[in-house]
């Protein structure tokens, strides 16, 4: 059988629980040569963690193109810098393999970003939104999941920073890894249970 969890959890009770952080090394990619690097060694795991990151706009009809996509291991975040690099042809192969399984959230939101960059056919991911509800998870946020499975809680204080600037942040950075990161984990742990 299943293993069930609690079904949802409140703003109030994730409020009370320590802060989670990405321990493990983070690699920020600015070139092809480091992209072909990166996939190379990101091509070795079954499962990875994924999310990307785009500019807020504060302004009504203003609109970014998704500037960074991140890609976990469980020790290793890779931050592809794509609105420096765009999608390098080792990444577009790698989005494409049915080889290593790409485990995120909300991914309807991140594909849609990345076609805006590239018409590139995305393959073998699984969105983590409708996966949990068969262990009885209702909630669909990432920081509501992992504090229902790890009570820990995920600061989204960067969330609507600008990922666009020239460098990011060692927060940003931080922040970044830790959610493609925190999709792995969820993973992980639940087909343990």
């Amino acid at each position: 059988m299943t293993r069930q969890f609690a079904h949802t959890i409140t703003k109030e009770e994730i409020a009370k629980l320590p802060t989670e952080a990405f321990k493990g090394r983070i690699f920020t990619i600015l070139s092809e040569t480091e992209a072909n690097k990166a996939v190379d060694y990101l091509s070795g795991f079954p499962l990875v963690g994924f999310d990307t990151e785009t500019r807020p706009s504060f302004k009504k009809g203003q609109h970014y193109k998704i500037s960074l996509m991140q890609i976990s291991t469980d020790d290793t975040c890779f931050l592809f810098r794509l609105n420096r690099i765009g999608i390098p042809e080792a990444l577009a192969r790698f989005l494409k393999s049915e080889a290593t399984l790409k485990i995120g959230l909300s991914l309807r939101d991140d594909f849609g970003a990345i076609r805006k960059r590239s018409d590139i056919e995305l393959t073998h991911f699984l969105d983590l939104q409708g996966y949990v509800s068969q262990f009885g998870i209702e909630d669909a946020s990432l920081q509501k999941i992992y504090a229902i499975l790890f009570q820990k809680r995920i600061s989204k204080t960067q969330r609507l920073t600008n990922w666009e600037a020239d460098t990011l942040s060692e927060a940003q950075k931080k922040y970044a890894a830790l959610d493609a990161w925190a999709c792995l984990r969820i993973y992980n742990f639940l087909n343990q249970a």
